[in-house]
């Protein structure tokens, strides 16, 4: 008798709620899921409006995909559409998490995918989550994590000896919000920003002071902008501040299919290429 060949397999719908997300989710479960992304490319998951489509989505798929730690605050709202019987599977879950002041109050930055090492946590919950919801494809799910989740350790360690060849006081870039907390403790870059951890905050003008005097102390020569959010504030800070454009980074949202950041392996190599380019000179 012939074994089941992934070609033949069945495979089921599951739903992510951003582009990052879903396109980890399809790698661990392969040809056996067929993921729908809530947020598109190049969209913004703090601010997302869902529509009716999601709440159907999300009702017949085999299990719901958040990361967590606050980043969707606009799941709720959705699951209540959707018949408040969703009960999501948050694939932060494990991660060592850390705490930002942003306006006055204690918030957790959700940006954990930043840190290719917070992803291979990430791959274990997916797994497991996929073999409770398609028990008789156990194995091949396994397989098709095992094969991601060595790709995501090379390029874990891909990062650190790319970033490892830039002096560490170069190591220092302006962003338009503070995403990269993660990949800055995990790869040892600064990043400063006038917003905090969501694109939804508000910088205030001596918000906005204070960091223009930062950069110029600290020598800060180089700015990027966001693919997923407003670049208009950044952009009169490096004016203010004489820092130079890097170009565009891809913090928490892929590119579109013939942009530069199609998946997760590539917005991760794509920004440290482009970061490591501008702090190099």
């Amino acid at each position: 008798m012939a074994s089941l060949t992934p070609a033949s397999a069945k495979t089921i719908d599951v739903v992510a709620s951003f582009s990052v997300l879903a396109d980890v989710v399809q790698n661990v479960g392969g040809d056996y899921v067929k993921v729908k992304s809530l947020v598109p490319a190049n969209g913004d998951p703090h601010d997302y409006e869902p529509s009716p489509d999601d709440a159907k989505a999300i009702n017949a798929a085999a299990a719901t995909f958040l990361s967590g730690e606050g980043l969707e605050g606009w799941f709720d709202r959705l699951a209540k559409a959707a018949g408040g019987n969703v009960a999501p599977i948050i694939v932060s879950d494990g991660i060592k998490t850390h705490d930002m002041n942003e306006d006055g109050e204690t918030v957790t930055d959700p940006h954990v995918w930043n840190s290719a090492a917070n992803v291979l946590i990430w791959i274990d919950n997916i797994e497991a989550a996929l073999v409770k919801a398609d028990p008789e494809d156990e194995a091949g799910i396994k397989a098709s994590a095992d094969a991601y989740r060595q790709k995501v350790e090379t390029l874990d360690a891909n990062i650190k000896a790319e970033i490892a060849t830039v002096p560490e006081e170069n190591r220092k870039v302006l962003t338009s919000h503070d995403a990269f907390g993660y990949y800055g403790a995990e790869y040892g870059v600064t990043f400063l920003s006038p917003l905090g951890v969501s694109t939804e905050t508000e910088a205030s003008a001596s918000d906005v002071a204070q960091l223009i005097d930062q950069i110029k102390a600290e020598g800060v020569k180089v700015y990027f902008i966001e693919n997923s959010n407003d670049s208009r504030l950044v952009q009169q800070i490096a004016n203010a501040t004489g820092a130079e454009p890097g170009g565009e980074l891809y913090p928490e949202s892929l590119s579109g299919p013939d942009g530069p950041a199609p998946t997760y392996l590539d917005l991760m190599q794509y920004n440290t290429d482009q970061i490591v380019k501008a702090i190099a000179q």
